[in-house]
């Protein structure tokens, strides 16, 4: 399944907020134009804004706010990746350089910290203040999780659920976010806007658990990315960590060895992963997490819409980019 066929309910929803997204990159400052310029052109799945629309959409809102807020969750996004660039010392996000690498890391940091502020001046414009609370709790959590992250790099003890934490915190959060918004600003009873939280988050966990299995196995051109970028920066993720559990005792003592350093042979790593079950493991983990989405779609009403959303479970394990 490809973008437009997912999003094909909420198409001139999707194009509104691409609107409002342009409209409120718009600064008298050169240099934040011409970096949100390249963010936009870079492209994205765009699939936290999505959500927003098609929760929102699916619980029967009517209204402009779904395209504020989804443009919102965009930029919150699109913050945090200009900081996790930086962080990381990446050059490369889908398919070309980041911008931290061809403007700066401080350029990077700054326009990051203005699309957060700009995100907090457009959640006032909505006037929910419900809206607001989750948003700005998500950007905490997030910071949260990007330092336990940090904490994390170049650790090969961590555990399971060590690991589990940031993933919850640092991407599923705001999956988990903009699905809770789209439901509140429906005026869903609260037992719809719980189960709209809880699918973001389980649909969120299966989404950053396929990107770790993609580390290892996704093509560097359909991915966007460098692969095995994860175990050059020290990140014990899902397959490194089950490796360590059920490998030999060599294939352990390369994981540990990579996870230290973050300069050992990817090739013998990759090798080590396959021969074991880390990356069924890991999808096996993402479609549990997906399962979990589904049932909480339960209580909505059938529509187009919940149907996109079930899809969303699919398209997120499924993916190969």
């Amino acid at each position: 399944m490809n973008f437009s066929e997912l999003f094909a309910p909420i198409v001139a929803d999707m194009q509104a907020v691409d609107a409002v997204i342009r409209a409120r990159l718009d600064s008298d400052v050169v240099l934040i134009r011409t970096i949100g310029d390249y963010i936009v052109g870079a492209g994205g799945k765009r699939m936290r804004p999505a959500m927003v629309l098609l929760v929102a959409n699916a619980l029967g809102y009517h209204g402009v706010n779904h395209h504020k807020l989804a443009a919102v969750v965009e930029f919150i996004h699109t913050a945090t990746l200009l900081h996790d660039d930086v962080v990381d010392e990446s050059d490369m996000r889908r398919g070309r350089e980041t911008a931290n690498a061809v403007f700066g890391n401080a350029a990077s940091v700054l326009v990051g910290d203005y699309l957060y502020s700009r995100s907090f001046e457009m959640m006032v414009e909505t006037d929910s203040m419900a809206s607001m609370a989750v948003l700005s709790s998500a950007t905490t959590v997030i910071a949260e999780g990007e330092v336990l992250q940090l904490l994390n790099v170049h650790d090969p003890d961590v555990s399971l659920d060590r690991y589990l934490q940031v993933v919850r915190y640092k991407t599923a959060k705001l999956f988990e976010a903009a699905a809770q918004v789209g439901a509140i600003i429906s005026g869903a009873a609260p037992a719809l806007v719980t189960a709209a939280a809880d699918y973001g988050r389980h649909v969120g966990t299966a989404f950053q658990l396929i990107d770790d299995v993609l580390d290892y196995s996704g093509d560097v051109q359909a991915l966007g990315k460098n692969v095995g970028d994860d175990l050059r920066e020290g990140k014990p993720t899902l397959p490194l960590i089950r490796v360590l559990d059920v490998g030999s005792a060599e294939q352990k003592a390369l994981i540990r060895g990579a996870i230290e350093t973050g300069n050992a042979d990817f090739d013998a790593v990759a090798r080590a992963i396959h021969a074991t079950d880390a990356l069924d493991y890991t999808r096996q983990a993402a479609r549990a997490e997906a399962d979990r989405a589904r049932e909480s779609l339960a209580a909505f009403p059938n529509s187009e819409y919940r149907e996109t959303l079930l899809k969303f479970c699919a398209f997120a394990v499924e993916r190969d980019r």
